[in-house]
């Protein structure tokens, strides 16, 4: 007897497509559980990391399924931002049109998997139906004052004409496009997550089962940290103020390094050697560790020494 595996599979898939068998029901009074893994990013084709990650989670909620649960283990596209746009317009078609047919595509090879997915509950993040809700959170955070905008530099990457986390950026360059990363100055929304960083801090410690280098990435990001805000006087009376966990390390304080943007830069504006010293700063890769200052000629009053001042520099 010949073994059909296509004509098999796609008998037994079109049953458990028929039946409803992987789809989550509401107000069911059996144990809950919920599984997601990572959207994919429409690119067309599934590849052998798309497999191996979306067998992991299938293998979890089928598990769980077999002890009776209430599974819900739903699917989704990360298919918004500039990625997208930029292959669209190498390929000379319609971003909506380009992204769909990708989703289409890979819908249609993730599903000849068998995948226990429960497909009604499918989204798409270019979708109004989606984003839609992100624009309302959004608008509650401005409405509460936990959105502002600002001025800031950024990691840019030239090819895929986006901004990338430092996560992205792997030895200086694009972890997607290979690219040199260059620090760009955008005017952007930022979120005040250190308004809740210190109910954040105390809850990560009740993710008992989260991996530990997780937990302490979290940690890191949100950079809670408790110490002293210190002024140091200028000779015009103007003061900079530093913060320091260890404030009784001040005594050894002998130089203040200032970021390029401080207030101070103002006055600089129609120096050329600082503009010159500016261009170059801007120029460095994100992970140049080389040490390089400019003298301001400005000093400022040690706060706990008497009589002694010390130099200021970007």
């Amino acid at each position: 007897m010949t073994y059909e595996a296509y004509l098999l599979e796609k008998k037994w898939q079109n049953s458990w497509k028929n039946s409803k068998v992987f789809e989550a029901t509401d107000n069911n009074k059996e144990k809950k559980f919920y599984i997601l893994e990572m959207f994919p990013y429409p690119s067309g084709k599934i590849h052998m990391g798309h497999l191996r990650n979306y067998t992991i989670g299938d293998v979890i909620a089928r598990y769980y399924r077999s002890l009776d649960f209430n599974v819900m283990h739903p699917m989704g596209w990360d298919s918004f931002g500039m990625p997208a746009e930029n292959a669209a317009i190498e390929n000379k078609l319609n971003p909506e049109q380009w992204t769909n047919q990708n989703i289409e595509n890979m819908k249609l090879q993730l599903m000849s998997i068998g995948l226990s997915i429960d497909w009604d509950r499918e989204i798409s993040t270019c979708s109004s139906k989606y984003y839609q809700h992100q624009q309302k959170i959004f608008i509650d955070f401005f409405k509460n004052n936990l959105a502002y905008k600002k001025d800031s530099y950024v990691n840019w990457d030239p090819v895929d004409n986006t901004v990338l986390a430092n996560e992205q950026v792997i030895d200086g360059k694009g972890w997607r496009s290979g690219a040199k990363v260059i620090k760009k100055k955008l005017s952007q929304w930022f979120v005040k997550t250190t308004t809740f960083s210190e109910s954040l801090l105390k809850d990560i410690k009740k993710l008992t089962d989260w991996p530990e280098k997780v937990k302490v990435m979290q940690e890191n990001w949100l950079g809670y940290s408790e110490g002293a805000e210190i002024d140091f006087t200028l000779s015009n009376e103007s003061k900079i103020s530093v913060f320091s966990t260890r404030p009784e390390t001040i005594f050894g304080a002998t130089f203040i390094a200032l970021s390029i943007e401080h207030r101070l830069s103002e006055s600089f504006k129609s120096d050329q050697n600082f503009s010159n010293f500016k261009e170059q700063c801007m120029s460095l890769d994100v992970d140049d560790e080389r040490k390089i200052g400019y003298f301001t000629n400005v000093f400022a009053k040690h706060p706990l020494v008497k009589n002694y001042n010390i130099p200021v520099y970007f």
